[in-house]
């Protein structure tokens, strides 16, 4: 086997065990989320706890959990006798989204930029990478999984568990919302403004980090608007 190969087969394997190693409620989670956010299951559509079990083979228990999560979050309303509806997806929504997620993301930032030690930097330092490679490729669903990294990331960095609660189902609404009216045209555009924010992280530029965060959420919004105007 080729060293190449080799280093291959251990990042496969080592991936493999991460995935295993992860509690199958949360692996359930981020099925469901990726398949709400990348529009898989339909802005208003109806399905049931029985259909999303069979769909994602994960068991009940789990399921359940992510749905009552998904549920908390927005993402899915819960109706009685009627089943499960995929929340709908209204333009104008993603306004209220970013104008509510602004300030807690320069929190983020700032702190992650303030608290960021070597073994948190990995993360930002593969996410930037990723990032870049989607838009070579122009893989958008590779970049939606690097911008999700980077959250991950972010909220690992800053050591602020209240903020990181308030953040998370803002970012997967602002994801849903990106991917459906501007992903086929902001791509590159996306990838570099992330990346710039991630640099001013892993400088630990305090300042910096919450400037290109905030101008992050201000680019953000120019798209919410024109999306609001279609």
């Amino acid at each position: 086997m080729s060293g190449i190969a080799a280093l291959e087969t251990k990042e496969t394997e080592a991936n493999g065990a991460a995935e295993q190693a992860v509690p199958v409620a949360a692996r359930a989670y981020r099925a469901l989320e990726r398949m709400i956010v990348t529009l898989e299951l339909a802005p208003g559509s109806l399905t049931t706890e029985g259909a999303l079990i069979e769909r994602l083979s994960l068991g009940r228990t789990p399921v359940r959990e992510a749905i009552q999560r998904l549920a908390w979050e927005g993402l899915i309303n819960v109706r009685p006798r009627a089943g499960l509806e995929i929340a709908p997806l209204h333009a104008a929504d993603w306004l209220r989204v970013l104008d509510a997620r602004r300030g807690v993301e320069i929190v983020l930032a700032r702190s992650a930029a303030r608290f960021l030690t070597a073994e948190a930097a990995a993360p930002f330092q593969v996410t930037a990478v990723a990032m870049h490679n989607a838009v070579l490729e122009n893989d958008v669903l590779g970049f939606l999984e690097a911008d999700k990294s980077l959250d991950e990331a972010l909220a690992r960095a800053a050591d602020n568990d209240f903020a990181v609660r308030v953040a998370a189902p803002l970012q997967t609404h602002s994801r849903r919302f990106w991917y459906r009216f501007q992903s086929g045209t902001g791509l590159a555009e996306s990838a570099g403004n992330h990346v710039t924010l991630i640099r001013a992280i892993l400088s630990r530029d305090e300042e910096a980090a919450g400037v290109e965060a905030d101008r992050l959420m201000s680019l953000l919004r120019l798209h919410a608007q024109a999306a609001a105007m279609r």
